[in-house]
């Protein structure tokens, strides 16, 4: 190869490989974030329950109760909150017209309960339940925002809440880590005795 040809190359090579250190290392803190995909999309641990929430496909109707409610700013403060975030088919579950008239504004009081039924002051992992679970002899009560209790206990390798009128929820992602707490995504939605 030519002199001027190995220079150019050397030259290009340098550039490139300087060019690709620079571009690695200014995109490198967009994907040191680990994140977990929920209803098709990612959430991120530097945001609040709700900057995530309303990304996930799977839960517009609880966004939505979250809304009708007046939670959205108690859930983007400082917690930590645990909560058990049901999807959009838990809420099919329910008797037919029952999200129809939750939403209602005559009955916020009711959808706040429920809501608020759902989540636990603090941030409890799965492995801080499987933990409690082991030392209360198989099952642990956690009380709830709203005041009652939900009971967790361990179904195989799942995390299984019996809500007060003993009806059970089984987590389906565990530990979606967030600013101000933790999601634990669950199958049927959880109902207070009131």
């Amino acid at each position: 190869m030519p002199p001027f040809r190995t220079a150019a190359f050397a030259a290009t090579m340098s550039f490139a490989a300087l060019g690709g250190a620079v571009l690695s290392s200014s995109f490198a803190p967009a994907f040191a974030e680990m994140t977990v995909e929920v209803g098709g999309a990612p959430m991120y641990p530097s945001k609040t329950i709700i900057e995530n929430a309303v990304n996930s496909k799977d839960h517009t109707t609880l966004v939505a109760a979250i809304k009708a409610a007046d939670l959205v700013e108690t859930l983007q403060g400082d917690g930590p909150f645990t909560v058990f975030a049901p999807v959009n088919k838990a809420f099919e579950k329910l008797p037919k017209a029952t999200v129809e008239t939750l939403l209602k504004p005559e009955n916020k009081a009711t959808l706040t309960a429920v809501l608020t039924y759902h989540v636990i002051p603090g941030k409890i992992s799965a492995a801080d339940f499987v933990a409690a679970i082991k030392k209360g002899g198989g099952q642990a009560m956690y009380k709830t925002v709203e005041g009652e209790e939900l009971t967790v206990k361990q179904n195989g390798r799942r995390l299984e809440i019996i809500d007060a009128k003993g009806d059970k929820s089984f987590v389906t992602i565990a530990d979606v880590n967030q600013k101000n707490g933790v999601i634990h995504v669950v199958d049927t939605v959880l109902q207070p005795k009131s």
